[in-house]
């Protein structure tokens, strides 16, 4: 795992084991900003609330994120406009409005450090992009009552010609330093924070942890990125991907302090673009950071894309390198982002479910604001308080005809990439040809395995197929991880679990035979 900017500048985020049973009014699963925003304010409203993180708070993909807090969103205004209709639209834009201004308020209120900061943010057009789109969007985004103008030049980037739409009053933090804050908020108003606790079942009692432990509750809220607590029916309808980022010293006020984004390359992508995020960030006395991301594609296959996961960051850096006057990268690392069917995280009650279970996900690239959407709604929800964005947010919502072609195109795409870059004749892979540093999908008796050889040049197998659905897990030579194609789970290479939905590891075996010595 490469170490982002934010887990190199603040320490775990550690609380203690849970190692008893509990009883509580809500249960909270995941330690990332829907959790410990819905942890954080269920805690204020008077409940009795128990969280878990298998991890540490914020290890996750909050602790990922570039920390965008924005009502630019990923998805255009006009799609959202054309999915949701114009009120729904102006309900998404002030949900997110709100999402800022609640981040900004608590931080005020809990008086938490983590360099928040009012900046403008630019959208501007990608060269594969009709000039036409950014007209669009400033009239669907003045509509549903964005801040927002069109520039005739684009501030900071001198190298690219036109100009650009200017939405004002966005922000930045520092993702994990809140998340610090936040939690220690919750704590004081008597919440429960267990972190290196998994939780291996949840139902609508509640949940038991890896460890045998139960922790019985009135309300289940999973914020897992994406659910663990939901086998088929969600995973249908959002796509996972993987996205890029580096982190690159430039001359300190060399660049205004501001975000940036493209509109993404339609060519490689027409549904869901992959466009270039940036921001910048104070870094020391001499140089400020440029943080920069993009470069998408769909989990578990980049083979289908010809370009390999660790090959991404060198095509990053150089379209940053052609924009921005940065110096040397310092960080570098990658995400992952649940892409919703029509543009819009799913918040609130688990579909098929009982009534008192809740899940947060499909981010969107939003996940700031979203994840703090889901903890205001989740409030409202389980304190039984009416909110507009109950409806719009509802995860049983199924707007898969008025989302045009976007959903079956990705879909259809994601299977036919899945069976194209299938292993035919894995048995053809021998282990002797396996070489340090490299993962393949082998066969043995008629079984496929993941066989990853470490530099040591010692084996490590894991059963190839995902214990979600089953399909077979593709290799990461980035993350030195097994990344299941189907719906996003990922896992170490000793198949310990790095990404829901699965919940149970992959079987592993060790082999510390030198590869060499196998024919």
């Amino acid at each position: 795992m490469n170490p982002t900017v934010w887990t190199s500048t603040c320490p775990p985020i550690k609380y203690k084991k849970l190692t008893r049973d509990l009883e509580c009014d809500v249960v909270v699963v995941g330690g990332g900003i829907a959790g410990i925003t819905t942890a954080y304010c269920l805690s204020k409203s008077g409940k009795k609330v128990v969280l878990v993180e298998d991890g540490f708070i914020g290890s996750g993909e909050t602790g990922r994120t570039t920390a965008h807090l924005v009502t630019a969103l990923d998805d255009r205004y006009y799609d959202l406009e054309r999915i949701f209709g114009k009120e729904d639209t102006r309900t998404i834009a002030g949900s997110h409005n709100a999402a800022i201004d609640f981040v900004e308020q608590t931080i005020s209120r809990e008086n938490i450090s983590c360099q928040f900061k009012r900046v403008n943010g630019y959208l501007f057009l990608h060269p594969s992009d009709k000039p036409e789109s950014l007209q669009e969007e400033l009239r669907a985004a003045k509509e549903a009552g964005i801040n927002i103008r069109h520039l005739p030049k684009i501030p900071g980037m001198q190298k690219i010609e036109g100009g650009c739409l200017e939405f004002s009053n966005q922000a930045q933090f520092h993702p994990l330093l809140y998340l610090k804050g936040l939690a220690e908020a919750a704590v004081k108003y008597g919440a429960q924070l267990f972190t290196e606790t998994q939780a291996k079942e949840i139902n609508s009692k509640g949940i038991q942890t890896g460890d045998g432990f139960k922790v019985k509750a009135d309300h289940i809220v999973v914020c897992t990125n994406t659910p663990v607590n939901n086998i088929v029916a969600m995973h249908l309808k959002q796509f996972p991907y993987r996205t890029y980022v580096i982190g690159a010293v430039i001359k300190k006020g060399s660049l205004p302090e501001a975000l940036w984004w493209d509109t993404g390359d339609v060519q490689l992508n027409e549904n869901i673009p992959p466009y270039h995020y940036v921001r910048t960030e104070p870094f020391n006395e001499m140089f400020d950071l440029l943080i920069a991301g993009g470069e998408d594609h769909a989990t578990g296959l980049a083979e289908a894309d010809v370009v390999p996961e660790e090959n991404r960051y060198a095509i990053l850096e150089a379209w940053v390198r052609k924009n921005y006057p940065i110096e040397e990268v310092v960080y570098r690392w990658s995400g992952q982002v649940m892409e919703p069917m029509d543009g819009l995280a799913f918040i609130g009650r688990n579909p098929m479910d009982k009534n008192n279970v809740y899940i947060a996900t499909g981010d969107s690239g939003n996940g700031m604001t979203h994840g703090t959407i889901a903890g205001l709604l989740i409030d409202d929800m389980v304190n039984e308080r009416e909110n507009d964005w109950e409806r719009i947010y509802n995860p049983s919502r199924f707007k898969i005809f008025k989302t045009g072609k976007l959903y079956f195109s990705e879909l259809y795409g994601t299977i036919r990439k899945y069976y194209e870059t299938n292993p035919k004749h894995p048995d053809a892979v021998t282990i002797s040809s396996i070489k340090p540093g490299e993962g393949k999908i082998i066969e043995i008796e008629g079984k496929k395995y993941g066989c990853y050889c470490d530099n040591d040049e010692s084996l490590h197998l894991v059963d190839a197929k995902c214990t979600h659905l089953g399909c077979i897990v593709r290799w990461n030579n980035d993350e030195k991880s097994w990344d299941c194609p189907c719906h996003g789970s990922r896992f170490t290479y000793e198949g310990g679990i790095l990404n829901g939905p699965a919940i149970k590891a992959l079987d592993y075996h060790k082999e510390s035979t030198p590869v060499t010595q196998h024919k």
